[in-house]
């Protein structure tokens, strides 16, 4: 059943661009690092047959004066730029679709950075940050100007505090409505309108059908439109190792998919739907949302001691150790953004 809750909503207009690369005059003059250390790459190939891909040795460079940390979200934007939302003083992290670096902002998602989606509104775009230690969902233009804060939702008695809100991921609708999973705090759905007034609410921790054990991604899935049929929300149910599929009035549609590696979130492109595994995968699902290709597939690597802050030294061009987040640019290119102390962000280049 669904509740009605009433919400805070913070506007503001301000900027909060760092000091930090403030643009490709500025980059090019900085002593750039590579991300990770740049060696010979002789097995750089991922996949095979109709989905295959080569790892961009060493892609991502940063001043000398960043450290980006634990790099949980990417988006890409219609001029190929690379947003990397990460838990550092330069939050909002920006490249070029080589890797050379443009700019960073958001030193106040240091903390809570997590999800973050890419919105376009006509000519405009926008993004929709998920900030899970300050229980808050924010809205910005490609640049950090804030269009609105959202908070957690006070009323119909499913949060005794904000502590227990805690976003992981957004899903916008072409309309505007958009759903925000509560995926670090108590598994609830929470569905908004385009002005970002609470509509419903869904879900709650459970292993049953409708419930969740840690609902990370979500994502907005126009692909049964092309078959006659109605949009849906999918929903990354990280713990219980499934994907499960809801109407947009929230109404349980049932698991799609199942045996994944606690999966993360979503990207769609065409007919394929790509899903993250935080255990050392990426896997592509088709229409009918059964897997036709398993992605740098690195089995037992979260049983390694450490995981998942392996030495550098250890990476593997092809091999994943902990992807939380990923998209397809528009030609079709992957980037993978893993969650891992010191930041991994790979860039691979479609060639089937």
């Amino acid at each position: 059943m669904s509740q009605k809750i009433d919400q805070k909503i913070e506007v503001s207009r301000r900027t909060f661009l760092t000091g930090l690369g403030v643009g490709a005059a500025t980059a090019a003059a900085a002593t750039v690092l590579p991300w990770r250390p740049a060696r010979a790459q002789t097995a750089n190939v991922i996949g095979g047959q109709a989905h295959t891909y080569e790892s961009a040795a060493s892609w991502g460079q940063v001043p000398a004066s960043v450290q980006l940390g634990y790099t949980h979200g990417v988006q890409v934007d219609r001029a190929g730029r690379v947003y990397v939302h990460n838990q550092s003083k330069d939050a909002v992290a920006i490249f070029d679709s080589e890797g050379k670096w443009i700019k960073s902002w958001g030193p106040e998602f240091a903390a809570g950075a997590h999800g973050i989606q890419l919105v376009r509104e006509g000519r405009d775009e926008f993004l929709y940050l998920a900030d899970f230690a300050r229980h808050i969902v924010v809205k910005t233009t490609l640049d950090g100007e804030v269009i609105w804060t959202l908070r957690y939702p006070e009323a119909g008695g499913l949060y005794k505090s904000e502590n227990d809100y805690k976003p992981t991921n957004v899903a916008v609708l072409p309309s505007g409505d958009f759903y925000v999973a509560d995926g670090y705090g108590l598994g609830y759905i929470h569905h908004y309108n385009a002005k970002a007034e609470h509509v419903r609410s869904w879900g709650g921790n459970g292993t049953e059908v409708g419930k969740f054990r840690v609902p990370h991604g979500i994502w907005y899935d126009e692909r049964p439109l092309k078959t006659g049929g109605a949009a849906r929300i999918l929903v990354a149910d990280r713990e219980n190792g499934r994907v499960q599929a809801f109407g947009l009035d929230g109404q349980a549609l049932g698991v799609v998919t199942t045996d994944l590696r606690r999966p993360c979130h979503f990207d769609v492109r065409g007919d394929l739907a790509l899903v993250p595994e935080l255990h050392g995968r990426l896997t592509i699902l088709d229409a009918k949302d059964k897997p036709v290709a398993y992605l740098g597939d690195n089995p037992d690597v979260w049983k390694v001691g450490g995981w998942p802050n392996l030495s550098p030294a250890t990476w593997a061009p092809n091999k994943l150790i902990s992807p939380h987040g990923a998209c397809w640019d528009a030609q079709g290119n992957i980037y993978v953004s893993e969650w891992i102390r010191t930041g991994r962000v790979t860039k691979w280049r479609a060639v089937a």
